[in-house]
């Protein structure tokens, strides 16, 4: 799987979050019912502020690898904070070095092939930050543009 080196600079992103782990399939059914609670319930609606279009899922506090336990946020990039509820958790993107891939497909599917491929990689991960950003450049979802971030070494 092809990637290339880029810099990144700090990010805000706004949205809401769940703890969730890889094992025994719970990340797949806990990453889904917060992406459909963002959509189906107005929250992604709600995020002021943000800086475009497109929906961000970000991986963060890691309690280790990939195995282990991790916070999962649905939401959006933002220009500053956003609290304009409960639920709107703000998380920041820290700038530094990342591994960027870029996947055309379908918004699970190749979402889901894409990290069991990078699972695999020999990348040297910082486990502080990752995620998907979702282009929503098509109305076709099983033809998306979406870009994956992932934290590496400097």
């Amino acid at each position: 799987m092809k990637y290339e080196i880029v810099e990144l600079q700090e990010k805000v992103v706004a949205g809401i979050e769940i703890k969730t782990t890889n094992q025994n399939g719970k990340s797949i059914k806990d990453i889904g019912m917060t992406w459909q609670k963002l959509f189906t319930e107005g929250s992604y609606e709600t995020i002021p502020n943000k800086v475009n279009n497109k929906t961000i899922g970000l991986y963060t506090q890691y309690e280790g690898d990939y195995t282990k336990p991790y916070i999962f946020l649905a939401g959006a990039e933002v220009s500053q904070s956003a609290k304009n509820n409960q639920e709107i958790i703000n998380k920041v993107i820290p700038k530094g070095k990342y591994a960027k891939f870029v996947i055309i497909g379908d918004v699970q599917n190749s979402v889901g092939q894409a990290w069991q491929e990078i699972w695999g990689m020999d990348l040297k991960r910082k486990y502080t930050c990752d995620f998907e950003e979702y282009q929503n450049n098509s109305e076709d979802m099983q033809n998306q543009e979406i870009h994956i971030y992932i934290a590496i070494e400097e």
